[in-house]
């Protein structure tokens, strides 16, 4: 008995390190590309297609902006948009729901989306 439980903690430790490897692996690999870290991170509110239709956007109280409305895109400056994308809806006066990708997205993914938003746009 006492050794099948110590067999169960090291599996459970080998999984667990597995994972957390896994992930590490996955947010310090070699930059995604913007289209993988828009789909990761950005379309769950947005869409896949970027209108603002994903599939959180019903339980939001402010409807995700669509980057796909050149009207809409062409108000914001690239620095508007990367200072979103770091700091937040809340750190720019936007939504509150839109989290901080500063920490979890490089400089120069940061900078891809931005360019991945502009195509999203056509502007």
């Amino acid at each position: 008995m006492k050794g099948e439980g110590l067999l169960m903690k090291k599996i459970f430790a080998f999984i667990f390190a597995v994972l957390i490897t896994l992930t590490f692996t996955r947010f310090n690999a070699i930059a995604a590309s913007a289209e993988e870290n828009y789909k990761w991170y950005c379309a769950q509110c947005h869409g896949n297609g970027g209108k603002g239709d994903g599939i959180n956007s019903k339980d939001l109280p402010v409807t995700p902006r669509n980057h796909t409305n050149p009207e809409d895109m062409k108000k914001l400056t690239d620095a508007d948009i990367e200072n979103v994308i770091k700091d937040g809806g809340a750190a720019t006066s936007k939504s509150t729901t839109m989290p901080p990708f500063g920490s979890t997205l490089n400089a120069d993914e940061v900078k891809d989306m931005v360019k991945h938003l502009r195509k999203l746009c056509k502007c």
